[in-house]
C-alpha cells in the first residue's frame, strides 16, 4: 500500500537516500544488491529513498532497467518505506514511466531535471501539468542544471499533485524567496546534500538528499536532529566532517576537465567501505583510478574516526 501524499510529505522532512546501481563488470545490473543496500539503511533508520534517481545513473539504465530497479526497492522496504522514483524524458516516455511505476506502487515521482539544451519556463510548467494528470501519486520536480525565476519555482510549487521540490541550484537567496512566495503546504528538499544543509535549512528547507549519508546515514539522521532541534554548532560540525569525501566527490578525475566525474564511483566506494554494495559504473561515468580508490580509503577513514567522536 502506498503512502499518501500527507505521509510522502512527512518523508521529504529527512534524509533522502539514493539507492544506487550496482553493475557487474560486464555492465549487468546486480538487483539483489540494490535489496540489500535499502534493508542495510532502513535497518539503520532511513525512511526515504530515491530508486532510478541520478546517483542511480539514471541515463544509463533503460525504461524496463528504470522501471526493475524500483520495483526492487520496493518490494525490499517494508510498506512504511518512502520510495520516491526518476522520471525524465519526453511527455510521452514519462507518463509511459510514471503508469508503469504506479503499477508496482511507488510512493512519489521524482521528476528528473530537464535535458533539453532549450528550455522555457511555460514549457517546463505545461510538461509538469502533463504529468500530474496521468497520475494521482505525489510529484517531486528535482531542480538542477538551470537557473529558473523566483516566479516559475513558486507557481511550480502550487501544481496539484507537487508534495515537494528538490532544490540543487546553488543559491541560497532564491532558495529562500522562493519558500516565501511559493505554496505553504510544500516541502522543499536541499537537493546538494550535507555541504548546503545548515544554510538552506536557514531558507526554509525542510529536508535534505543524501551525499555521505548514502553510505554513513548515521550522519544524516545526526544532522537532520540537530537542524530541527536548533543545535547550530552541532549541525555545522557533522557537516564539516563531510565536506572532505563531498569535495573529493566534486573533483574531475583523471584525464578530464569535467567537475564532478567521479562522484558516483565515490559513493560506490564509500558504500563499499561501509560494508555494503557499490559495484562498477556503466559509461559515460568512468570508475576511480587506483590512486583515487586509495585517497577514497583515507578519506573514509579520517571521516569514520569523526563519526566515532561525535556521533557514536
Amino acid at each position: 500500500m502506498t503512502l499518501g501524499i500527507e505521509e510522502v510529505k512527512d518523508r521529504l522532512r529527512g534524509v533522502a537516500v539514493g539507492l544506487l546501481t550496482p553493475f557487474d563488470d560486464q555492465g549487468e545490473i546486480e538487483y539483489w544488491k540494490i535489496e540489500k543496500n535499502a534493508q542495510a539503511h532502513y535497518k539503520r533508520g532511513i525512511r526515504t529513498y530515491l530508486a532510478a534517481a541520478n546517483i542511480s545513473e539514471y541515463h544509463s539504465l533503460s525504461q524496463e532497467e528504470r522501471v526493475e530497479v524500483t520495483e526492487t526497492s520496493v518490494k525490499g522496504l517494508p510498506s512504511n518505506a518512502c520510495v520516491l522514483a526518476g522520471v525524465g524524458g519526453s511527455t510521452s516516455a514519462a507518463r509511459d514511466l510514471i503508469q508503469a511505476y504506479d503499477r508496482i506502487g511507488v510512493d512519489a515521482m521524482m521528476i528528473m531535471p530537464p535535458d533539453h539544451t532549450y528550455l522555457h519556463e511555460r514549457g517546463l510548467l505545461d510538461y509538469y501539468h502533463k504529468l500530474a494528470d496521468v497520475t494521482e501519486t505525489p510529484l517531486v520536480p528535482y531542480v538542477r542544471g538551470f537557473d529558473p525565476s523566483v516566479e516559475y519555482l513558486a507557481e511550480l510549487s502550487r501544481i496539484d499533485g507537487v508534495a515537494g521540490i528538490k532544490y540543487a541550484l546553488e543559491d541560497p537567496i532564491k532558495l529562500g524567496a522562493a519558500t516565501s512566495k511559493g505554496a505553504d503546504d510544500v516541502v522543499w528538499v536541499n537537493g546538494l546534500a550535507e555541504p548546503y544543509a545548515v544554510s538552506y535549512w536557514a531558507e526554509g528547507a525542510e529536508g535534505f538528499s543524501a551525499g555521505v549519508s548514502n553510505f554513513r546515514p548515521e550522519v544524516g539522521l545526526a544532522l537532520f536532529e540537530a537542524l530541527s532541534n536548533g543545535d547550530w554548532e552541532r549541525a555545522r560540525n557533522l557537516r564539516d566532517i563531510c565536506l572532505p569525501y563531498q569535495n573529493f566527490r566534486d573533483r574531475t578525475g583523471q584525464n578530464n576537465s569535467i567537475a564532478g566525474a567521479i562522484s558516483v564511483p565515490a559513493v560506490k566506494k564509500g558504500l563499499e567501505l561501509a560494508g555494503m554494495h557499490g559495484g562498477s559504473v556503466r559509461e559515460p561515468i568512468q570508475p576511480l583510478s587506483s590512486v583515487e580508490a586509495q585517497e577514497a580509503t583515507e578519506i573514509y577513514n579520517k571521516l569514520d574516526d569523526d563519526i566515532a567522536r561525535l556521533i557514536e
